[in-house]
């Protein structure tokens, strides 16, 4: 397995810090709304990334967060008049019901922000006991300039960040680029701390929860959206940087952003789709399709011709499965899951193990629905050989999240095909065409 690492600006052979074990983590949604497509994309690429890892021979631990407290939520809150727990309950089961309807794997821990308040507090703590952190009037600041390296994930120089955040100058920062651990407030939701009540900042929320669900300062894979690498996931490294001497995760993995028509996603252009939406209008294996017919750190625009070539090319992958489906029970083969072809499943798992390249793994997919038509074609069908290359589609396309119901023949479908068969062979044409059309009715053809 190779994976492109943001900090390092290379592909990398993974190497786990456990053996045949993978501990990832990718930020998850702050929950005042509905989920946009472009939040759904690391939804699709990181249970992908895993699924692959699975059928690699890995155990997989997959965490992912809720951050349930922020001032769009309070905001939510205050403008429905109902409090921030209703706001946030509605939406997590919102956004679960988006990852049910697109196939993933259950994730291994959901934390909370609400649920993980003690640690942070302790976290920020021991922050200001070290000397990197401060507090002035209650809030409290990290100290950015204390931690070398900072700006190495996403290429920034601090000589240059500093010029741009003199700007925006908070007066209470010691330093223009300090961020805010904790920020005392009067409204919503709010904790006590020997500082001052209010609530964390978010760029210490996630380091704390990846410390409490993998009992560990390192991981070996942290994830999310490329729009996370500056100043989120920079900021996170900073501080495990500044308490435990590691910078979180020893691979750094962002996927590209989603455009609609070549222009990006903006509330204020009206061009955002949500995802509960868009499974709505083309269905979950579609959107898997296309979500993944770009290799996942290039930017992906979507258009109506892109929408219809994963629809047409998930079509023939359709056909091709209920054609051998149809086959294999015609037959009376039973429909088990070995044997499947290796040679085709290897080279698919090789193609998509160079970092993630899914377009490469759907050229074997689409090598392995040759193979399959052609052991159909035969004149002396092995239908060994078609299930075969069945059982080895079938792996491929649940690496990718996609999941075909199979075809079930009922006794009286099997003579429906019976009289089809015997009808074009005695040349009755018409009762032929009886046959076929009860045959298409029940979407067997």
């Amino acid at each position: 397995m190779k994976l492109y690492n943001s900090m390092t600006n290379r592909i990398e052979e993974f190497k786990p810090i456990h053996e045949n074990e993978v501990n990832m983590y990718v930020c998850g949604p702050t929950v005042y709304n509905y989920i946009h497509i472009g939040n759904a994309r690391p939804i699709i690429v990181f249970d992908t990334l895993r699924r692959l890892f699975e059928v690699s021979g890995y155990k997989v631990k997959y965490v992912s967060n809720y951050t349930d407290v922020d001032d769009k939520i309070i905001n939510r809150a205050i403008e429905e008049g109902t409090t921030e727990e209703v706001i946030t309950e509605k939406y997590i089961a919102a956004y679960e019901e988006v990852r049910d309807r697109l196939n993933t794997e259950k994730l291994d821990a959901t934390p909370r922000v609400t649920r993980t308040m003690k640690e942070m507090i302790d976290f920020i703590g021991e922050l200001l006991e070290k000397g990197y952190a401060y507090q002035v009037d209650g809030d409290v600041y990290f100290r950015v300039g204390k931690v070398k390296n900072y700006g190495q994930l996403s290429g920034q120089k601090i000589e240059d960040l500093e010029v741009g955040a003199r700007i925006e100058e908070n007066s209470k920062k010691e330093n223009p680029l300090d961020f805010a651990l904790w920020k005392v407030t009067d409204k919503g939701i709010k904790w006590g701390t020997p500082w001052g009540e209010g609530r964390p900042g978010w760029h210490t929320e996630c380091v704390v929860m990846i410390n409490k669900e993998f009992g560990s300062h390192q991981i070996d894979i942290h994830g999310g959206g490329m729009d996370l690498k500056f100043p989120h996931h920079e900021n996170e490294i900073a501080q495990s940087e500044a308490l435990y001497g590691t910078p979180i995760a020893n691979y750094w993995i962002h996927n590209g952003m989603i455009n609609i028509d070549g222009i990006k996603m903006s509330k204020s252009l009206g061009n955002v789709i949500w995802a509960k939406d868009m499974i709505d209008a083309i269905g979950a294996n579609v959107m898997r399709w296309m979500m993944l017919s770009t290799q996942y750190r290039s930017n992906l625009n979507i258009t109506d011709e892109v929408i219809q070539a994963a629809k047409a090319e998930l079509g023939k992958v359709e056909t091709a499965l209920k054609q051998a489906e149809v086959a294999l029970q015609r037959h009376d083969v039973e429909m088990k899951e070995e044997p499947y072809n290796k040679e085709l499943f290897d080279a698919f798992v090789e193609a998509c193990s160079e970092d993630l390249n899914t377009p490469n793994g759907f050229k074997v997919i689409f090598d392995t629905v040759k193979a399959l038509n052609q052991s159909m074609r035969q004149r002396e069908v092995d239908y060994v050989t078609v299930l075969s290359n069945y059982n080895a589609l079938k792996k491929m396309l649940w690496v990718f999240g996609i999941l075909v119901d199979p075809i079930t023949l009922s006794a009286e479908d099997k003579e429906l095909f019976n009289g089809w068969e015997a009808a074009r062979k005695e040349k009755d044409f018409a009762k032929a065409d009886e046959f076929r059309s009860k045959l298409l009715e029940k979407g067997l053809l």
